[in-house]
């Protein structure tokens, strides 16, 4: 029976992925009763706790399914970069566009194909490929109309929730790759509630007064240290714990999500829509969990392969 747990559910048995279950699922607790109690305080905390009471829910099930083994993890992934695709054209008014829509989900499948087999020469040229068949549906529909809005469009939708997203899939192939992409998570997320939490009574400077009013000069540098601190504190989770590794990676995962995050805002009111529907319970929608990770997952990657390259991360054998 153990054998079998093993094979089905191979990290049961990891220390540090026990300890991570405990600290983050003890934290969104501990987070959550604080916030509960300062939730009438203003809207803020009221769009917090709403965050943290749907990931009191979601927390385990991300726990479970990204605990499972090869290929299941990246199988999620994919079939997430397609959710966030669908709503991203949900958002631009082109899922009816079924041609673009559809060369889009198979350019993500061949993305994750190529992650299997570990191709990264097919995944890097993978865009070119996608760029020149979305040139040849106007030609199938015999049509021109709007044909430069609906292919910017979809090779965007392809690059940010396709190509960019699915490095996460690159890093669980790092060594320790599952607690690299748990740590990412724990971060950003960490990184944007803390941020928004704060904003309300900490600062005046707008950062970017016509895009996102919410954000502050100063609530943003006050959540980027304490992500970094965060980072310091869970750096049981990388298979370098030196100080060049936490730090890039909390740096990272907070600057980069912000900016993914106001690149998405960007579209959305650029599009004229808010939200489309609901994902974590009480905040936000399907799109908006994915896409801090359009800078992050693929920086990272690209980042620490570097390290990795000129010898900077001392890993231990495993």
């Amino acid at each position: 029976m153990k054998h079998l747990n093993e094979e089905i559910f191979p990290l049961v048995d990891s220390p540090i992925y026990q300890k991570t279950l405990l600290i983050v699922l003890g934290a969104l607790f501990l987070g959550s009763l604080i916030v509960y109690f300062l939730r009438k305080k203003n809207f803020f905390f009221v769009y917090s706790w709403g965050s943290l009471k749907g990931w009191l829910i979601v927390a385990p099930i991300f726990f479970v399914l990204f605990g499972l083994p090869d290929p299941w993890p990246l199988i999620v992934l994919t079939l997430l970069a397609i959710f966030g695709a669908k709503a991203f054209f949900q958002i631009m008014g082109m899922y009816h566009r079924s041609l673009f829509v559809w060369l889009c989900y198979l350019g993500i499948l061949g993305l994750s194909l190529s992650i299997l087999h570990e191709s990264h020469e097919l995944y890097n040229v993978f865009p070119m490929i996608f760029w020149g068949t979305s040139l040849l549906i106007p030609f199938v529909r015999n049509n021109y109309k709007k044909m430069i809005q609906y292919i910017a469009l979809t090779n965007m939708a392809f690059v940010f929730l396709g190509w960019a997203f699915l490095h996460l899939g690159w890093i669980l192939k790092l060594p320790s790759g599952v607690y690299q992409f748990m740590y990412l998570i724990i971060l950003t997320e960490f990184c944007d509630n803390t941020n928004l939490a704060l904003s309300y009574n900490l600062g005046k400077i707008k950062l970017f007064d016509r895009i996102d009013r919410r954000r502050t000069l100063e609530s943003t540098l006050v959540s980027v240290f304490l992500t970094l601190l965060l980072a310091f504190i869970m750096r049981f989770l990388l298979p370098d714990p030196s100080e060049i590794y936490w730090l890039t990676t909390g740096l990272v995962a907070s600057l980069g999500g912000i900016f993914g995050d106001l690149t998405m805002t960007v579209i959305r009111k650029d599009a004229g829509i808010h939200r489309m529907g609901q994902f974590i319970l009480g905040r936000g929608d399907f799109l908006h969990r994915m896409d801090r990770m359009i800078f992050v997952a693929p920086i990272y990657y690209y980042v620490m392969k570097w390290f990795s390259s000129l010898n900077m991360l001392h890993v231990p054998n495993q």
